[in-house]
């Protein structure tokens, strides 16, 4: 992975308190908590020196050690995922920290190793992530699918929870085959000295707007890497997101 990359490691968040799905880490899909898929398939990525499962509770830590996981703990103060990762970062000896969402389920190990890939290959490069290419009109619109545009180089310009670019009055399928439209994957790579500066920062105007912590190192100058992906994520959020996320799971992998 390269003589200045010694360790990759990938952090996976999850808190019970979910304010629109509380417990959802561990509740069942194909008969295994659901931070359990989402272990088991990070674990994979062979990009990975090592995986945690970062909690503020006791229950998903003792069922993150009953699948043979590691958790770390931390406190239940942070404000973010992104503050929580930081705690656990301090304590750890690594060069490129992974976020991977535990509502994650369906992840793969190629987008891990997708999203890694940018920090390996440029050093000025402190933060990463991956896009995957809207193909229907609902998703453009839907707000709680974030949207991301990026330059030539693959440098994120802006991310939004609107339709962006503006599409017109009614895109339509048709429309969205001729033109690229992405929305933000639920994945993030970053310089661990990076990730700890940008936990010090304050929530910036943007950010605030569109409820979207990527624009606050946007807004404080840094860069951020966009790669497009195959991987379609499903975000489990509310409870009428898991028969969507059985169905998928069922597909690639089968009953257990």
């Amino acid at each position: 992975m390269g003589s200045e990359i010694r360790r990759i490691t990938g952090l996976i968040p999850a808190r019970y308190a979910s304010t629109r799905f509380p417990g959802k880490a561990l509740v069942p899909l194909l008969g295994k908590p659901m931070i359990q898929h989402t272990y088991e398939r990070s674990v994979r990525a062979r990009c990975l020196t090592d995986l945690y499962v970062v909690t503020d509770d006791r229950r998903i830590a003792d069922a993150v050690r009953g699948f043979g996981g590691e958790p770390i703990m931390t406190s239940r103060d942070h404000p973010s995922g992104t503050d929580r990762l930081a705690e656990a970062v301090r304590g750890l000896d690594s060069d490129v920290i992974v976020n991977i969402q535990g509502d994650e389920p369906l992840i793969t190990p190629e987008a891990i190793e997708t999203v890694v890939r940018p920090l390996v290959d440029d050093p000025e490069v402190p933060m990463t992530t991956l896009a995957h290419r809207i193909t229907r009109p609902e998703d453009l619109l839907n707000p709680h699918m974030g949207k991301v545009v990026f330059d030539g180089q693959g440098l994120a310009l802006y991310f939004s929870r609107s339709p962006l670019p503006w599409p017109g009055e009614h895109p339509d399928g048709e429309y969205l085959r001729e033109h690229r439209y992405y929305n933000t994957v639920g994945l993030y790579g970053y310089r661990r000295d990076f990730l700890l500066t940008f936990a010090e920062l304050e929530p910036t105007p943007l950010e605030r707007i569109e409820r979207l912590e990527q624009l606050r190192a946007l807004e404080n100058g840094y860069r951020i890497a966009v790669k497009p992906t195959g991987y379609a994520p499903l975000g489990v959020d509310v409870p009428g997101d898991l028969e969507k996320a059985e169905r998928r799971l069922a597909a690639e992998e089968g009953p257990s």
